[in-house]
């Protein structure tokens, strides 16, 4: 066994000893020393584009780039001086003056990278006159995109490819005309994008933000003719009280409905119902397909960014995936169906708003198999969590001193299986807590799958389950997903069941996540962990944890649906899929 070769070093006068291809700035972040950057992304490949992290190293004649070059023994690294500080200064101010000047207007006011680097950096004004580039803005999907507020650190192009797998943003042109665009110019709707908005996440600025949901709930709100309700996703829970200081991992269930109820909101439910029914539904399709051993593994689709991606990269595995719904889409449906009749509300005046972590709900929401017969999409506002932070600050709501709230009945009723779906491995692990009793006859003494969760990548492991072995792959990331899915089409590796999450660590850290405090960053696998504990904390402290035992479930198949996969649940809760094919591309 070799044991890694060490580099010791001072950076700033203090001695630091690390592995030998650590770089300079990996390595002053392991003593704490805060070297400004823009374009590096400690989860990235290291492209050392925008030059802000340059430090000076004894015996070069110019300074370096401290994300890209490594350690030497004996180095002698500043990482502040004048000189620096008038290198990065100088480069911001040549980024700003090629910026637009809406700061104060601006999405990202306050969470902008860029914005804070001029802040720290002393820039007061700006220096540079001249013609500044012009690009049209892309607001055809629900990822939109903002040329003009580029800084072309490529961070969005590297999430793309490295993380997700889809390679659908690029680097085009030279000079003045640089502009980071999917291939051909062509618009985001018309392109391979999967709509999961990580590029979102990572970007310094605005040049990717989702597309604005608020205006259309306020206004819903303010509309007298119209029942307005709302449902909240398992992960947002897990994640909103960051937007208002709280530490990452804190669970704010019960503040959560007392602000939406204090927004005007007539009722707030839980999409946590809905992955309850979820998981009825798919188990029951499980278990079919396990006795007619056809149509194996099973692949979930609970997650819209997987499900684009699917019907893009890997049509061939459509007839594998689940055909129910998301929670979110069964939800709202019910609420235009059940709940209106139990209401005797006119489905066409209730207003579903689903607040999601992920800018792909926005997209799931108005595909064509999510519409109402009235031709009206059952959700018909999706917000990110990141929308619903602002809302509520602008509403002035003290998020803080709230009491705890309880969610409306019965489509407020959950078990701890349903809280847990926001992690990778949570959808898996509540389909075997159905799919084992509903095989066996028999309660689960543990109820734990401790081998489908974390965060990492790709997870596999086998259970029996009377004498039957279930084997079981989990994916997060779609670059993971990809690896997983070629074995098993290579025949190395055969599965009963996958579950594949768009998002790396899952909803936890989808698209439309608060941005992270200081000090951590998006794809943190520690963020995840952090946003997953806190789900499990809620599943674990529930004496409901298993979803077929949910009463309102229950009372909901006894009083309207019939029996799970009945032909009722079929045409209200069950989907299809088709191969798709980027406009102009045949």
């Amino acid at each position: 066994m070799t044991t890694e070769k060490k580099v010791t070093l001072w950076i700033d006068g203090v001695k630091v000893t690390v592995p030998e291809k650590t770089t300079i700035l990996q390595a002053a972040d392991s003593i704490n020393i805060n070297v400004p950057s823009l374009c590096y992304h400690p989860d990235l490949s290291v492209i050392g584009a925008c030059r802000v992290c340059v430090v000076e190293v004894d015996g070069q004649r110019n300074p370096v780039a401290s994300c890209s070059y490594p350690v030497a023994e004996g180095m002698k690294v500043k990482t502040s001086s004048p000189l620096l500080r008038r290198l990065r200064r100088d480069v911001v101010e040549l980024i700003l003056d090629n910026h637009p000047r809406d700061c104060q207007a601006c999405v990202r006011n306050g969470t902008c990278e860029l914005q804070k680097l001029a802040y720290d950096l002393g820039v007061r004004e700006r220096l540079f006159q001249g013609e500044r580039k012009r690009f049209p803005v892309d607001t055809s999907s629900p990822v939109h995109r903002n040329p003009e507020k580029c800084i072309l650190c490529g961070r969005c192009v590297r999430v793309c490819d490295e993380v997700q797998g889809v390679h659908n943003l690029s680097v085009q042109h030279r000079g003045f005309h640089n502009v980071v665009a999917p291939a051909h110019d062509c618009k985001m709707i018309d392109s391979v994008c999967i709509h999961c908005g990580q590029c979102v996440n990572v970007c310094p600025t605005a040049a990717f933000t989702e597309q604005d949901a608020t205006e259309s709930v306020f206004e819903a709100l303010s509309n007298p003719d119209l029942h307005v309700v709302v449902h909240t996703a398992p992960a947002i829970r897990a994640t909103i009280g960051e937007g208002f200081g709280f530490r990452p991992g804190t669970p704010v269930t019960g503040k959560l409905v007392t602000a939406l109820r204090m927004a005007g909101f007539h009722k707030v439910f839980d999409t946590n119902f809905g992955a309850d029914l979820t998981i009825v539904e798919e188990s029951t399709e499980f278990l079919s397909r396990i006795q007619k051993k056809e149509r194996l593994p099973l692949i979930t689709s609970c997650s819209p960014g997987w499900v684009n991606f699917m019907e893009r990269f890997y049509p061939e595995l459509i007839p594998l995936t689940s055909t129910c719904k998301s929670p979110m889409s069964m939800l709202s449906t019910l609420l235009k169906t059940y709940y209106a009749q139990q209401m005797g509300v006119d489905p066409e005046k209730i207003f579903v708003v689903a607040v999601m972590p992920c800018t792909a709900k926005k997209f799931e929401a108005k595909r064509p198999e999510h519409m109402a017969p009235w031709g009206k999409p059952y959700t018909d506002a999706v917000l990110t969590t990141r929308e619903l932070v602002w809302m509520l600050k602008c509403l002035g709501v003290d998020f803080h001193n709230l009491e705890d709230g309880a969610f409306d009945s019965p489509l407020g009723v959950s078990s701890g299986a349903a809280d847990i779906f926001g992690a990778t491995g949570g959808v898996m692990e509540a389909a075997l807590r159905t799919a084992y009793e509903k095989i066996t006859g028999q309660e689960l003494e543990t109820l734990d799958f401790e081998t489908v969760r974390g965060v990492e990548g790709v997870k596999e492991t086998s259970i029996q389950i009377n004498g039957l072995t279930i084997n079981i792959g989990v994916a997060n990331g779609l670059q993971n997903a990809k690896n997983l899915l070629d074995r098993v089409a290579s025949g190395e590796k055969q599965y009963h069941i996958i579950e594949i999450m768009a998002c790396p660590g899952g909803c936890v850290a989808g698209g439309g996540q608060p941005y992270p405090p200081r000090g951590m960053y998006v794809l943190d696998p520690e963020l995840a962990r952090l946003r997953a504990k806190a789900l499990y904390s809620i599943d674990s402290s529930k004496s409901l944890r298993k979803s077929h035992e949910n009463p309102a479930i229950e009372l909901l198949y006894e009083n309207f649906l019939g029996a799970p996969n009945s032909h009722l649940c079929h045409e209200l809760l069950h989907t299809h899929y088709e191969p798709k094919t980027p406009r102009g591309v045949k």
